[in-house]
Formats: structure tokens, C-alpha cells, sequence
């Protein structure tokens, strides 16, 4: 028999937390049932609302406009006017394929036009959003299009490097192999010695 008292306590709202519908709750655990367990055991119990309240975090993408983070720009840069660039940004997304993880690093530069934006808020866009179900290729362009039209720079680069569990942990398993994507666009497209530049100082020529 299982303990009813824990199943009851295990479906009461944690105060400060948002409470999740019991449809949702039901779907978890019919994955936990098709996977092979019982979600009634004592460690599962509360399973189904951490499952609902992660996915919520996970996709905080989906609440916010990332272009956004674009809007406060500054015009006084002293007449700088070369490549603006942030290396190395570890994000976390999920493939929307197998809702598997995708965890890696974004390279993310800008040739200014009239203007610049805190370096900050380039990482803001990127998660913005990786917190959505993704495909790489398409979060590479959606990263790099928002910085385009939003900044009005001369040139956008974005180079993505992302490890991803539909094939480290399923399927073929095979690990420590990263998919890099990239998308160039303005001089970083049509000037080769731009592009040179701009892929030399990421680390990648």
C-alpha cells in the first residue's frame, strides 16, 4: 500500500511557488509510468510539480520580447568604432525535437553604426531566447537578426558552440561532440577581411 497521507501532502501548492494545474501534473506522470516506474512511490511524489516548475524556468523566453534589451543604446563613445565583442557566453536551451538539453557557449560581435548597447545586454538577448525550445541554427539567426535590426550596426557575427543531449545521451550517444553554427551579416558577410578579423578574435581563425 502506498502511504495516501504523502501522495495528499505531495499535491499541496508550496507556498511562494506557482501552483501547477493537475493536468500537467498527470502528464509527468504518465511519462514517468511509460518510462517504467510508479510516480506513486515516495521519491516520485513530488515529481510531476518539480518537472512543471523547472519547464517553467526553462522557457522564461517565451514571457519577454528579447529585443527589449536593445532599447537603451548610448551615442557618446569617445569615436569608437571598431568591433564590440562578448566571448565565451555559456547558455542552456532545450532541442524542441527531444526537449533534450543543449548547453554551450556564444560568440557575439557587432560592428557599431551611430551607436552602441551594454555589453550585457548581448548575453540578455542570447538568453532570451535560448530559454525556448531550440534549434541551434535558428538560435543563432534569431540571436544575430534582433542585434540587426534592433542596433543598426554595420555588421553582426554570432558563432555558436553547443553540445546536445538528443544525441550525447540518446540515438547514436555520442559524447563531446559539439555542432558550431554561424551567421554573419553586413561587413562580417561581404568583406573577408572583416570576417577574418572578427573570427580571429573569437578564438576560431
Amino acid at each position: 500500500m502506498h502511504d495516501v497521507k504523502a501522495w495528499e501532502e505531495g499535491m499541496q501548492p508550496v507556498p511562494g511557488k506557482p501552483e501547477v494545474p493537475e493536468e500537467v501534473q498527470e502528464a509527468v506522470r504518465t511519462l514517468i509510468r511509460w518510462a517504467g516506474d510508479d510516480p506513486a512511490r515516495e521519491g516520485l511524489l513530488d515529481t510531476p510539480q518539480r518537472v512543471a516548475r523547472a519547464w517553467l524556468e526553462y522557457c522564461e523566453g517565451y514571457k519577454e520580447d528579447p529585443a527589449y534589451h536593445l532599447s537603451r543604446i548610448f551615442h557618446e563613445v569617445g569615436g569608437y568604432d571598431e568591433i564590440v565583442l562578448l566571448k565565451g557566453i555559456p547558455f542552456h536551451s532545450h532541442c524542441e525535437h527531444h526537449m533534450a538539453p543543449i548547453i554551450g557557449v556564444a560568440h557575439i560581435a557587432y560592428l557599431p553604426g551611430d551607436y552602441v548597447v551594454g555589453i550585457s545586454k548581448l548575453a540578455r538577448v542570447l538568453h532570451g531566447f535560448a530559454r525556448r525550445l531550440q534549434v541551434q541554427e535558428r538560435l543563432t539567426a534569431e540571436v544575430a537578426d534582433c542585434i540587426w535590426d534592433n542596433l543598426r550596426p554595420r555588421g553582426v557575427a554570432v558563432v555558436i558552440e553547443a553540445t546536445h543531449g538528443c544525441m550525447t545521451g540518446r540515438g547514436v550517444r555520442t559524447p563531446d561532440v559539439a555542432m558550431k553554427t554561424s551567421r554573419m551579416m553586413g561587413v562580417f558577410r561581404d568583406d573577408e577581411k572583416s570576417r577574418k578579423e572578427v573570427l580571429r578574435l573569437m578564438g576560431l581563425a
